[in-house]
This record gives C-alpha cells, structure tokens and sequence, in this order.
C-alpha cells in the first residue's frame, strides 16, 4: 500500500476518504456534497478523493468495489464506510460520532 496514504490516515484526526473514478456517474455527484461536508465540520476531519484507477493497491487494499465508496478512518482504523452518494448530513454525522 502506498505508504503516502498510511501516513495520512495513521493520524488522530478524523479523515474521510471518497474512492472515485473518473467514468464514474453517480461520483461526479460528491464535489458538492464533500464541500458542504467541509464547510460543517471545518478542521475537525480531513477529506482526501482517491482515484481507484491511478490507485489501485489502495482500493484493493480496503476491498473497493464499487464507487464512490466513501471510508471514515482515524489512527489507521476504518471507523465507517458506506457505499454510493452519500450525503453531507450523513458524513458530518458519522465524523461527530468519533468524537
């Protein structure tokens, strides 16, 4: 796995992952949500997009199989995942229960 990405989500602060690809429908519909996700939870919780095609050994690593497919980890632990367009309420939502 890419040791880049081990390093991101290996810390104590809360980081949302959004598996995309870029053929993908339905993907093109996170933008906005993870915008408006960003603007509740401020700096409380990172989000980074990986491309499952220019990254595949991440999604494999984390059993991608469809996108978008979205992973909340903190120290390394998936703590939540969900599958499809999923919206900013639910991700805030999953963030805050973390803490």
């Amino acid at each position: 796995m890419d040791n880049s990405f081990a390093s991101l989500i290996n810390g104590d602060q809360p980081v949302l992952v959004d598996f995309f690809a870029e053929w993908c429908g339905p993907c093109k519909m996170m933008p906005p949500i993870l915008k408006e996700a960003k603007e509740k939870l401020g700096d409380s919780a990172r989000i980074v997009k990986v491309d499952v095609d220019k990254n595949p050994a991440v999604a494999a690593a984390y059993g991608i199989q469809g996108v978008p497919t979205v992973i909340l980890f903190q120290k390394g632990q998936v703590k939540w995942r969900q599958s499809g367009v999923v919206s900013a309420q639910v991700l805030v939502k999953a963030v805050k229960e973390l803490g």
